[in-house]
């Protein structure tokens, strides 16, 4: 396959960068950057947010889930939302590091690093919800397949087992790509370091890397190997999630349609929180030499093919309930969504994940960062709200109008909420400022190639180089 210039990599980073100029440019974040009044702010405001979660954790495990809303009809509240919000948000970091590299898309190089930091934290914060949830925490172990003499647990035939096996090993692999993705980093930082703590912790983390030929080699099948084992994890941990709902029996869930429609919202919401995670640090770290525009439009491109098919889901299911005749769906669909005491949730989030994503069809809102900001962060809040709609709704009236219940928010399950942004938000920022945000050694192989195909142009070859 050839690689034409000005098409593939040329506009993928600011020209007059070099091999040194890039490992330079990124490595200083971490080494020589001093800490700016504007992090710090953002870091206390992440530290106090994250006290309000502890907290919130402390009082429940103290007295119990009776501090949240939920109630005997609506058991599912802002705890599932929440768990479901993050786990999809953890899908975008995979689908750029995994799928887009086997892909061969050169333009995942400058975001695929701090996209799989989003991953591991949106996971964790998932983690949380369903190890609250289960109210009975000192048996959470009940969760996993230990050796038990009466063979009770674990209960296969639960979705929340599922859940447990599907996310965990998600952490695991997530968290491995991640890793051996970092360590010729590491030894770059470990080499440049100026001080003695530094030069031991980045040396210890970069494991005796060299980069001999071997190792490279070793690399290299490693990090695809990987990529290969994440890719199909996309697909399913998101399926699996979903199946929480599909397989149970309640207005609104029991639908054949949730597997795909989960995992284009999944993805769907990861590039939203892509987006507003790469414009502020483009800017405050001066990086917008390597995260080009090109890179905000490829992610606005994808944010619209899968918001298409978010918004096809929505109106599908408009058609579902009205074609089938059944009384139970047209009444979820027709009095409780659209004109119910929630009836208004439903309509914001038509609003902000069908019609607002629209916009990127014009090239001049897809090369805005603050249009692109705008939109992703309204994208990032209807999705939640779509799970709210999807949970709190279809529970609080289901088939037996005795049992219709009212659910209303504590000032504990806003404490969780706020705590696990404010939560995610401070790993992020610890994270660039310990790590590099980008890769430094892909976009080296980058810089090396780039200029590899311009001295074909320049000599007028009629001949390219092979990718």
């Amino acid at each position: 396959m050839t690689l034409r210039p000005n098409e593939e990599t040329f506009d993928l980073v600011a020209p007059g960068h070099t091999y040194t100029s890039v490992t330079e440019k990124i490595s200083s974040i971490v080494l020589d950057r001093r800490v700016s009044l504007r992090w710090l702010a953002a870091v206390m405001v992440g530290l106090a947010l994250a006290g309000v979660l502890t907290v919130g954790i402390g009082t429940v495990l103290l007295f119990g889930v009776g501090l949240w809303g939920n109630n005997q009809t609506v058991s599912w509240a802002f705890d599932i939302v929440n768990f479901v919000t993050w786990i999809g948000i953890g899908h975008a970091g995979t689908l750029i590091s995994a799928i887009l590299l086997l892909l061969h898309q050169a333009w995942r190089t400058s975001i695929n690093r701090y996209a799989e930091a989003m991953t591991l934290f949106a996971v964790l914060m998932a983690g949380l919800f369903p190890l609250i949830h289960i109210g009975r925490h000192m048996f959470a172990y009940w969760l996993f397949p230990l050796p038990n003499s009466m063979g009770l647990w674990p209960q296969f035939r639960s979705p929340l087992v599922w859940d447990v096996f599907a996310v965990t090993t998600y952490l695991t692999v997530s968290a491995l790509f991640w890793y051996v993705g970092l360590i010729p980093d590491l030894a770059t930082l470990r080499d440049r370091a100026r001080t003695s703590v530094a030069k031991l912790t980045y040396g210890v983390l970069a494991m005796g890397w060299r980069g001999s030929a071997r190792h490279w080699q070793r690399y290299s099948a490693l990090y695809l190997l990987l990529a290969g084992i994440s890719t199909p994890l996309v697909v399913s941990v998101h399926t699996i999630v979903s199946f929480d709902f599909a397989v149970g029996i309640v207005p609104g869930w029991h639908v054949t349609l949730f597997p795909p429609y989960f995992v284009a919202g999944a993805i769907f919401a990861g590039f939203a929180m892509a987006l507003l995670l790469a414009i502020p640090m483009r800017h405050f770290f001066g990086l917008r030499d390597l995260i080009t525009m090109r890179h905000l439009e490829n992610m606005g491109k994808l944010m619209l093919a899968t918001g298409l098919i978010v918004f096809y889901a929505y109106l599908i299911e408009i058609f579902f309930a009205w074609y089938s005749a059944n009384p139970y769906e047209r009444y979820l669909i027709f009095s409780n969504r659209m004109r119910g005491p929630y009836g208004w949730t439903y309509w914001l989030l038509l609003l902000l994940n069908g019609l607002l994503p629209q916009l990127l069809w014009f090239r001049r809102f897809r090369t805005s960062p603050p249009v692109l900001f705008a939109i992703a962060l309204g994208v990032t809040v209807g999705m939640w709200f779509e799970r709210f709609v999807i949970i709190v709704t279809s529970l609080s009236r289901d088939y037996l109008p005795s049992m219709w219940a009212f659910y209303g928010p504590t000032g504990n399950d806003w404490a969780f909420l706020l705590g696990t942004v404010g939560t995610f938000v401070l790993l992020f920022l610890l994270f660039a400022r310990l790590l590099p945000v980008i890769s430094i050694a892909e976009m080296r192989e980058l810089i090396m190639h780039q200029g590899h195909v311009a001295s074909y142009t320049l000599h007028g070859s009629a001949t390219p180089p092979e990718r």
